[in-house]
């Protein structure tokens, strides 16, 4: 089959962007052919086609975005002014679909947060146009997100976030995902957790990769703690820099360093501000790498660019604390990685990570002195690591592999 992929953004290293590529990788072993349809494009994402519109930077859906969650009251000029946006992005799928003579439709994530309302709607009005078979595929809902409750469209999130029709199949990354939508909406939906290729490990680093602590200056003996996450306020990296200080304040023979490789992301928010001024307070070494983190090596204003693969080598512990999270990109890449993590017990975790066996050292929101032992213990103690890492490495190659997302692809197309 010809399957499109449509998103908001099709680039860069947010989880989306990262699954809709595991997912196109799979296809093509099945022997399909994908193209894809966004407001931005990165380069594995060609064939396609680029609508900067679709963006959820898009200025007009910036503006919109605002004004549907700046209070409650209805508003037809708001609904009218949706409409008109919606419009022309209708077209686009149009263009899209005719172009590439498709088959299907994978929507990532355009269905389910309303960051980019209008190219909801077009969604929603061309698949029940046109009844092309569509998969929904869904990272989080807006309800999950308390920014988004207080609003002016709630007939367009009842009807458009997700949308219902005919042709429309729709996938979740958790089973507390698949519960609830059933629950509010009596939607059925098929579970695909995030995945990783466990049956082909990761190379071991090579020359470019092995240069990563001396360009970014970090000491050969210096503890790197890893947070590969963009900085946004529910992955409250405010715990991990708790974490470094507690880590530092009882381990003096050895020195700690934070590194976080996401950018300041698109909530957009006091929050990266804040987050230095608690690494200011805590008094530990933090480095914030998100401009040197790209999707191919390369050289920027002299210095030499990584990739996130680049990077996990290096961590001697991963931090993954975040308040919620639609299931866990960086927490399954960390067990590809075959690295020790610490994790705040969010809600998928506890619903689908750890019940397949995930070993991790816990907290339920505060880094307490008890988590912080564990953490000393097994960085103490590389057989345990070594024990705990490759647990997990098999936990990951049953139930988080390539192989689960082919089998569950299968019985969808």
């Amino acid at each position: 089959m010809r399957i499109g992929f449509v998103a908001t953004r099709i680039a860069g290293t947010d989880g989306v962007s990262l699954e809709i590529a595991k997912i196109a990788t799979v296809l093509a072993r099945m022997g399909h052919e994908t193209f894809y349809c966004a407001g931005e494009l990165g380069e594995y994402a060609q064939p396609g086609l680029e609508v900067p519109a679709f963006h959820f930077r898009d200025p007009e859906a910036i503006a919109i975005h605002d004004e549907a969650f700046s209070g409650a009251e209805e508003s037809r000029e708001l609904y009218q002014r949706i409409a008109r946006a919606a419009a022309p992005l209708k077209e686009s799928l149009y263009e899209f679909v005719e172009r590439f003579r498709l088959d299907l439709l994978i929507t990532q994530n355009a269905q389910a947060i309303p960051m980019q309302i209008p190219l909801g709607v077009a969604l929603r009005d061309f698949i029940g146009e046109t009844h092309i078979p569509t998969i929904g595929h869904h990272h989080d809902f807006y309800w999950e997100r308390e920014r988004f409750l207080v609003n002016r469209i709630p007939d367009i999130l009842a009807t458009a976030f997700p949308a219902e029709g005919t042709s429309l199949r729709h996938v979740v990354i958790s089973t507390a995902m698949q519960r609830e939508l059933y629950l509010r909406r009596r939607l059925p939906a098929t579970y695909i957790p995030n995945v990783f290729d466990f049956r082909n490990p990761p190379p071991p680093p090579d020359d470019y990769a092995l240069t990563v602590r001396e360009e970014l200056g970090i000491a050969p003996d210096e503890r790197l703690i890893l947070q590969p996450t963009r900085i946004i306020r529910r992955k409250n990296i405010e715990r991990a820099v708790e974490l470094v200080r507690q880590l530092s304040e009882r381990d003096p023979r050895h020195r700690y360093v934070l590194v976080i490789t996401g950018y300041a992301g698109d909530e957009t928010d006091s929050y990266y501000e804040w987050l230095l001024e608690q690494v200011w307070r805590a008094g530990i070494r933090a480095l914030f790498i998100g401009d040197r983190i790209t999707e191919k090596r390369g050289m920027q204003d002299g210095r030499r660019t990584y990739t996130l693969w680049d990077i996990y080598p290096h961590a001697d512990f991963v931090t993954y604390l975040s308040s919620y999270e639609g299931f866990g990109n960086a927490l399954i890449e960390t067990l590809y990685f075959r690295k020790p993590l610490i994790v705040n017990a969010y809600i998928p975790y506890r619903s689908d990570i750890k019940p397949a066996g995930v070993r991790a050292v816990e907290i339920r929101e505060d880094v307490t002195a008890e988590a912080v032992g564990q953490v000393l213990a097994l960085l103490d103690d590389p057989t345990a690591v070594a024990a705990m890492v490759e647990h997990n490495y098999q936990v990951g190659l049953q139930h988080f592999s390539y192989e689960v997302l082919e089998a569950r692809l299968r019985t969808l197309l």
